[in-house]
């Protein structure tokens, strides 16, 4: 509503300043006569006019001059006005910046319509109060975005900064939709993206009861999802390190949790590597008693195959349950466990052959048996 508002005073406005310009310059006969006359003339009739000014003025300023005098209660209204916008919309300021700019630039342009001198000074003024308006909603919006704290306790799904940082692309978008001017809109999104990133990469463990880096992945995933829908190209930068961010968050939450189904042979295999880096030769590794063959056999016993297969379902539930369904994850993490887990199998394998050759060792299910496992339980879900 307030933006109609001030659309239809502006469309009054402009008519109203033309014909007061155009009665000024017949009645005073300003552009008739020598700019010498005219200074003189000019000067006497605005003395006597307003109060003994002395003015010496060429026609165009002494113009101007007077549509200040005669309005010289516009431009404090205007700016009342625009502080009501303001407190009618939290976002009212993009639907002023926007109204102003594209009647000083946009609507009049160059045409024979243009604005008196005196209009467009004074809307230029109004519209740099507008732009000054805009950019304290943004610094306020980074200011809280970039304080924001994950709620209490936290299960996961989309963090509120980044709803808010939807709502607000979303709603700018629409607003200048019309609008071939949107240099301090793309500033302003740019600043709001940076903000929302540094919130999601600042979370802290403490609120969440899942992975952070869980959290992390879906955010960002949530970002970049949605502004392919926008496509928007000053963003386009964001859009790229969303995913990138997205990609690297899933690495680390698959890496973490690919650990607990296979806890035991993880850290008896990173002891083995750890030896192997030291310097100890393949053939003597056995030979380490924590790393003995004896040992690598009881901790082979500890992951029979139907364990493996029981502690993945309980994992893949486990995933399910905190895995935002709206963003439709859960194949994706599922599919890049499974080759985590392949990966993680065949490294076991390699360093079995390579310290424990001839041993007979080899881990209780197969390659096979592996694919199986991760199949059945896509399958049945």
């Amino acid at each position: 509503v307030s933006k109609q508002v001030l659309e239809q005073v502006l469309r009054e406005l402009q008519p109203l300043c033309t014909s007061e310009q155009q009665f000024l310059q017949e009645f005073f006969r300003l552009g008739c006569d020598s700019v010498e006359l005219l200074e003189v003339r000019v000067s006497t009739l605005i003395a006597d006019l307003f109060h003994g000014l002395v003015w010496f003025l060429r026609p165009e300023e002494a113009t101007t001059q007077l549509l200040s005098e005669i309005f010289s209660c516009l431009e404090p209204e205007l700016r009342a006005f625009l502080d009501i916008c303001n407190k009618v919309h939290p976002l009212g300021c993009l639907q002023v910046l926007v109204t102003l700019s594209d009647s000083v630039f946009g609507t009049w342009g160059s045409s024979s319509a243009a604005p008196s001198s005196f209009l467009r000074a004074l809307l230029g003024n109004v519209l740099l109060l507008a732009k000054s308006n805009f950019n304290k909603c943004i610094g306020t919006l980074c200011k809280e975005m970039e304080e924001a704290k994950a709620p209490s306790r936290m299960r996961g799904g989309i963090l509120p900064c980044v709803s808010r940082f939807q709502e607000f692309v979303a709603f700018s978008e629409e607003v200048f939709r019309t609008s071939r001017r949107r240099g301090e809109l793309d500033k302003a999104q740019l600043r709001l993206a940076s903000s929302v990133f540094s919130s999601i990469s600042g979370l802290s463990s403490a609120n969440l009861r899942v992975s952070t880096d869980m959290v992390m992945m879906e955010n960002f995933h949530h970002i970049h999802n949605f502004l392919c829908q926008k496509d928007i190209p000053c963003l386009e930068g964001k859009k790229r390190e969303a995913q990138q961010r997205c990609r690297e968050h899933m690495e680390k939450f698959v890496t973490a949790y690919l650990g607990q189904p296979l806890e035991g042979l993880n850290h008896f295999f990173e002891g083995v590597k750890a030896r192997l880096a030291q310097g100890v030769k393949d053939e003597e590794v056995s030979f380490q008693l924590a790393y003995s063959k004896q040992e690598l056999r009881k901790v082979i016993e500890k992951y029979p195959g139907k364990e493996v297969k029981r502690a993945l379902e309980t994992l893949y539930r486990k995933i399910h349950k905190y895995l935002s369904p709206e963003e439709n994850l859960l194949p994706v993490v599922w599919e890049a466990m499974e080759r985590e887990f392949i990966r993680q199998y065949r490294e076991f394998e390699e360093l079995i052959q390579r310290c424990y050759a001839g041993s007979g060792i080899a881990l209780d299910f197969t390659m096979e048996e592996l694919l199986s496992y991760f199949n059945s339980i896509t399958v049945s879900n």
